[in-house]
C-alpha cells in the first residue's frame, strides 16, 4: 500500500475543506487549534496503471499550514510532519510520499534525529520526498511546453528560482546534461550553495531575482515560500514561460498577459481516472486525472514494489535517477501537465 502525506494551502482553505470533509469541529477554529490538531486519514485511493495493475493507498492530512512557518511556530510544524509519518507507518503503509512543505520541513529542521514518535520508531526507508519525480516532470514541462510556445531551448535563457534546493538543483543538472539550453540563470538566497552549484554544473550565471527576470525566456519557480509573490509582467520577455512548481504556488496570482504563460509545475496527468476525492480539495482542474508529481512517485514505487526512500536528503538527485523514475512514470500512464 502507498501513502500520501499532504497539507492545505492556508488557514482559510483548511477551514473550508474541514467543513466539506465532515469535520465541523475544525471548520471554525483558528491557527492555535490547527497547531494542536492530530493528523487524520481522510481518503482511501485506488489507482489503475495502463498495464492493468491496481494499487491501494491512503491520504494522510497532516494538519500543517504554511502560516505555522510564517509565524515561526517551528515546533508545531515539525510535530505535524513526524506525527503524520507515524500515523502512516502505524497503518502499515509500505511507501509514503511527503508532499508540499512536509519534505522541506523534514530536511530543513533535520527531523531524522527524531526517530521515536511516542511508541513508534520511524523507519525512514518507508518514506520518499517525491522530489526526483517532481524534478523530472518539471524538466519535461520545460522541454515540451517551450516547444508548444515556439521557444527554442538552444536560443533560450532559463532562470531557476530556488536553484540550490533539492528540486531546483536537480532541474539544473538535467538542463545542463540533457538539453542544449543556451544560458542558465541561478537564483537562490544562499550564496555559498549557489557558488557550489555553479562549480558542479560548470556553467550558469548567479543573479539576483530582479536582474534575472527581464533576461529569461523560461522561469522555473521552485523556491520554498509559505506564500506567493507578485510579478510585474511588464518586466518579462515576450513570450515568456513561467513554470510554478511551488505548493502553495510561488506566484500569488496568475499573470494576466497574452504573451506570458504560467504553467502549474510538477503536476502530472494520469491516463485513467483515479478513485479519490483529495485532488478536488486542492483545486486541480481535472481532479480525477491530475495530481502532484511527488504523490505520483509513491504510486510508482508501489507499482514497482520499490519500497525504498527513492528521494531522500538534500541535493542527492542524479540525472540517472530522474531517468529511472521517468521511465516508470511513462510505463504506468503518467505524463506532464502542459499548457
Amino acid at each position: 500500500m502507498f501513502g500520501l502525506i499532504g497539507h492545505l494551502t492556508s488557514l482559510e482553505h483548511a477551514q473550508a475543506v474541514a467543513r466539506d470533509l465532515g469535520y465541523p469541529e475544525y471548520a471554525d477554529q483558528g491557527l492555535d487549534f490547527w497547531c494542536s490538531a492530530p493528523p487524520q486519514i481522510v481518503d482511501h485511493i485506488t489507482v489503475t496503471s495502463v498495464t492493468g495493475q491496481k494499487i491501494e493507498g491512503k491520504y494522510v492530512e497532516s494538519c500543517f499550514l504554511p502560516e505555522m512557518l510564517a509565524t515561526r511556530r517551528i515546533k508545531a510544524a515539525t510535530r505535524k510532519v513526524l506525527n503524520a509519518m507515524a500515523l502512516a507507518q502505524k497503518h502499515d503503509i509500505d511507501i509514503t510520499a511527503l508532499g508540499g512543505f512536509s519534505s522541506i520541513i523534514f530536511e530543513n529542521f533535520n527531523l531524522e534525529q527524531f526517530k521515536q514518535v511516542r511508541n513508534i520508531e520511524l523507519e525512514f526507508e518507508r518514506f520518499t520526498t517525491g522530489n526526483t519525480h517532481t524534478a523530472y516532470i518539471i524538466c519535461r514541462q520545460v522541454e515540451q511546453a517551450s516547444k508548444q510556445l515556439g521557444i527554442e531551448l538552444s536560443n533560450a535563457t532559463v532562470a531557476v528560482c530556488g536553484a540550490t534546493g533539492d528540486i531546483g538543483s536537480a532541474v539544473c543538472r538535467w538542463l545542463e546534461a540533457k538539453t542544449d539550453v543556451k544560458d542558465l540563470l541561478l537564483i537562490a538566497r544562499n550564496q555559498e550553495r549557489l557558488t557550489n552549484l555553479q562549480a558542479e554544473l560548470g556553467r550558469g550565471k548567479i543573479l539576483a531575482l530582479e536582474e534575472a527576470l527581464p533576461l529569461a525566456d523560461i522561469i522555473v519557480w521552485v523556491a520554498s515560500m509559505p506564500k506567493g509573490m507578485e510579478i510585474d509582467p511588464t518586466v518579462l520577455k515576450k513570450p515568456c514561460l513561467l513554470i510554478d512548481g511551488g505548493y502553495p504556488k510561488n506566484l500569488a496570482t496568475k499573470i494576466q498577459h497574452p504573451d506570458v504563460y504560467v504553467l502549474n509545475g510538477g503536476i502530472v496527468e494520469h491516463s485513467l481516472d483515479i478513485n479519490w476525492k483529495i485532488m478536488k480539495i486542492v483545486n486541480m482542474d481535472v481532479p480525477e486525472r491530475q495530481l502532484f508529481a511527488c504523490f505520483a512517485e509513491s504510486m510508482l514505487l508501489e507499482f514497482e514494489k520499490l519500497h525504498t526512500n527513492f528521494s531522500w536528503g538534500r541535493n542527492q538527485i542524479t540525472v540517472e535517477k530522474m531517468e529511472q523514475i521517468g521511465q516508470i512514470s511513462i510505463k504506468h500512464g503518467f505524463r506532464p501537465l502542459l499548457v
